[in-house]
């Protein structure tokens, strides 16, 4: 549920929770505005109950999906009010998700990103307010809590399966029909065919004061580029975003993986613009080839020397050829997200003579050489995986190392603390920040803006 796909997707909720983030778990709880409105048909006539309803969905408009309402100190008071909130509103917020059905809906299915429990569907299903088209559900959320989401209505004819494995079955296969939330007018892009997907943030969430396009600050340019054949044996695209006025000499360098979602889809110059006209970032150029498909992907952003090689040694200098880049690894950045993340930690660990700094936000830890295409290794161990222990064993590189992780990431948090902890351990330049989200362009989107401005 973020823009592409990622076969790190298929972490549960259980994970997340047996991971230790009790804390930010999502819960199911009763929504108090539908509660009001389920009280109201329950004793209405047919007339009365279809004014009640039109005036639920009129509200539901204006306010825009899905609803957040105070719970703990401020049980029961509507967000969009305000009434009551103050100091008493609470660390967590009642936040219900909504689908307008009609005769044929049968059920409907609510995918949040690692928010639910893939093996468990049926727990993430609406309930129906008896005699209405108003399907819901509510979480109990912190109030800090950002994430992509999908639904899907189940309109198929038969008797809904009563056997649980069947069930589960038949919504696994529903769940490949999901899409944005047609109520809800923030928009997640994603690649390769997939629905797009819809987004919530919280009101405590970490701002994101760089993420839309200003129609004031001067832009940047963003060019597409097809280098020619070389260590990866096949041509591969480059985006390329060089910052208003053009380069200059010794314009500081980032490295990125999955341009094809950071420029096709997100339009991450539009970040890149802002940070640069707030002075948050000097002018920067960012390169960053598209990761093609998921085989593809998974072969070059597994740990590949071949493709670190490709960065180091052929997408650098080629791009110093054309514009007057800095050649300082000091000022040369490597970053990626999941796979990505994976790939930026092992540039640096392999080639600090090019790149002195990382960015890594949820980098695939759990990958070691042999695994099987697609199939994560999250399995408790109490062996480092297999790349913090590289970075234990070899010799010290000159490296600069962000990492993020989410809270609702499971081992994969723990697997970023790890590195954290061993670098730290002996001294070296490294940070770690978590926030409260999944694996998430969402939330990459942030942290990658936030990791920039840190770094540079």
């Amino acid at each position: 549920m973020h823009a592409g796909p990622d076969v790190t997707g298929v972490v549960s909720a259980a994970a997340a929770r047996s991971a230790g983030t009790g804390a930010v778990e999502a819960t199911r709880v009763a929504s108090p505005r539908v509660e009001r409105l389920a009280r109201g048909v329950a004793g209405a006539d047919e007339r009365e109950r279809a004014v009640l309803v039109e005036e639920f969905w009129a509200e539901v408009a204006l306010r825009g999906t899905p609803l957040v309402e105070y719970v703990d100190g401020g049980a029961g008071v509507d967000e969009a009010s305000g009434a009551g909130a103050g100091a008493e509103g609470g660390t967590h917020r009642a936040v219900t998700f909504l689908w307008r059905g009609h005769r044929a809906t049968r059920q409907v299915l609510l995918l949040v990103n690692r928010a639910v429990d893939r093996d468990h569907l049926a727990d993430a299903l609406l309930d129906r307010v008896p005699g209405t088209d108003v399907w819901h559900l509510t979480y109990r959320l912190r109030a800090d809590h950002r994430a992509a989401y999908r639904m899907a209505a189940d309109i198929s004819p038969g008797e809904l399966p009563a056997d649980p494995a069947l069930l589960q079955s038949r919504l696994r296969s529903l769940s490949s029909y999901a899409a944005h939330d047609p109520l809800n007018k923030e928009r997640l892009p994603s690649r390769w065919g997939q629905t797009d997907s819809s987004v919530f943030a919280l009101p405590e969430a970490p701002a994101q004061p760089w993420a839309e396009r200003r129609a004031t600050v001067a832009r940047g340019r963003v060019e597409r580029h097809r280098l020619p054949a070389g260590a990866l044996g096949a041509e591969r695209d480059v985006w390329a975003y060089l910052p208003p006025g053009g380069p200059r000499p010794g314009t500081p360098t980032v490295v990125l993986c999955d341009g094809d979602v950071w420029f096709g889809q997100l339009a991450f110059q539009d970040t890149l613009d802002a940070l640069i006209a707030d002075g948050a970032v000097p002018p920067l150029a960012v390169l960053a080839p598209d990761a093609v498909d998921l085989p593809t992907r998974w072969r070059d952003l597994t740990a590949c020397d071949t493709y670190v090689h490709f960065l180091a040694d052929e997408l650098l200098p080629w791009a110093a050829g054309r514009w007057p880049l800095t050649t300082d690894p000091a000022r040369t950045v490597v970053a990626g997200q999941s796979l990505g993340g994976l790939t930026a930690l092992y540039a640096g660990l392999l080639r600090p003579d090019r790149f002195g700094t990382v960015l890594a936000q949820s980098a695939s830890l759990w990958w070691r050489p042999g695994l099987p295409y697609g199939v994560p290794d999250l399995e408790p161990s109490d062996e480092l995986p297999w790349l913090v222990s590289r970075f234990v064993e070899l010799p010290r590189p000159r490296l600069r190392i962000h990492l993020d992780a989410g809270l609702h990431e499971g081992a994969m948090v723990d697997y970023s603390r790890a590195l954290y902890e061993q670098l730290a351990a002996r001294g070296d330049p490294v940070t770690f920040g978590t926030y409260n989200g999944g694996h998430d362009y969402a939330c990459w989107r942030g942290c990658l803006a936030d990791g920039l401005t840190a770094v540079l």
